[in-house]
């Protein structure tokens, strides 16, 4: 077999491992947060275990709520159509032929295809599991990108639902939520004068161990929330890079990718339809609030030079060139 044809190196493989156990780690970390705050929380208003219960009850609503509608929730917020595969418009069939090619290699269920009518290229993968699973590109992308930087994209938004990485996503995101929504009701529940039964406690011999504790949650519900937003950014970063490394088991071809990442950073069109709810879906940040380079705990995605990077080191693993290389 040639060089062009084998996978990359034992590195490539390790690389995924790491990020894989990354993510459980940081996973780990946000529900350890949200069973902190919710029992401190559950002390300082006097109810004991009960916050850690009320915690554990709204993530579990939250999730099953998010389950079965997240992905169409995100689906109508972007303004996607799905394709209609028996009368496919022939502007799509390359699309749906690579979507066919990559998920054949990966192993993996038909995904619906959903296309966004935006002129910035871009793309995203959302479901709850690979069974369930949506694939939604911008125009701008079918028309920007040739076939091989298509496949590329393809391959990373397959990569992701193979991975489960949609179903990381949707986890992160509800217990993320959850601690926002718990914080923030602790904080109203304080600032209206709620914590007066933890003070009349405290006056009736509560003594100075119980204030410490309202004082905690006090903090912890100010900081968790910014301290989950930080985790599911790294989630989302880890995810991302482990995309990029499994794509190329899939396309066999980490350079397509590499110039396609490059086309959709350098694209000037601005996509209408992204928030900050939606940012971390796209294989590229929509918002480009920062210059390429810059780097922050608060990014959603390594920086574009970053990722190229690694995927040329993989090309040249493989025995592969890059243009101008």
């Amino acid at each position: 077999m040639s060089a062009a044809g084998r996978l990359a190196p034992t590195t490539f493989y390790r690389e995924i491992d790491r990020n894989r156990r990354r993510s459980w780690v940081l996973i780990a970390a946000v529900i350890v947060l949200l069973g902190a705050l919710g029992g401190a929380i559950g002390y300082a208003t006097g109810f004991g275990w009960v916050g850690v219960v009320a915690a554990v009850v709204l993530a579990s609503a939250m999730s099953v709520g998010s389950y079965f509608a997240g992905d169409a929730l995100v689906m109508a917020t972007s303004g996607a159509k799905e394709i209609d595969r028996a009368q496919p418009p022939d502007r799509y069939q390359q699309l749906l032929n690579v979507v066919e090619e990559m998920r054949l290699a990966g192993g993996l269920p038909p995904p619906r295809v959903w296309v966004i009518e935006d002129s910035a290229p871009n793309a995203f993968a959302t479901g709850r599991d690979p069974k369930h699973a949506s694939v939604a590109v911008t125009t701008g992308l079918l028309d920007k990108l040739d076939r091989e930087q298509l496949q590329g994209v393809i391959g990373h938004e397959m990569s992701h639902i193979g991975n489960l990485d949609i179903r990381f996503t949707l986890l992160v995101g509800v217990l993320v939520g959850s601690i926002a929504l718990l914080a923030d009701w602790f904080l109203r529940f304080t600032f209206w004068g709620g914590g007066g039964r933890r003070g009349n406690d405290d006056r009736g011999g509560g003594g100075g161990a119980a204030a410490l504790i309202f004082v905690l949650a006090i903090v912890l519900a100010v900081v968790a929330p910014l301290i989950g937003r930080l985790v599911q950014a790294a989630v989302s970063r880890t995810r991302e890079s482990m995309a990029d490394a499994t794509a190329v088991e899939l396309t066999r071809n980490p350079i397509g990718l590499a110039r396609a990442l490059r086309t959709i950073s350098d694209d000037q069109e601005v996509l209408e339809v992204a928030n900050r709810a939606t940012q971390h879906l796209y294989i590229v940040n929509p918002i480009k609030s920062f210059e390429e380079r810059a780097k922050s705990l608060w990014d959603t995605h390594p920086p574009i030079g970053e990722r190229v990077r690694a995927l040329e080191n993989i090309a040249g693993q493989m025995g592969l060139l890059s243009e101008g290389h």
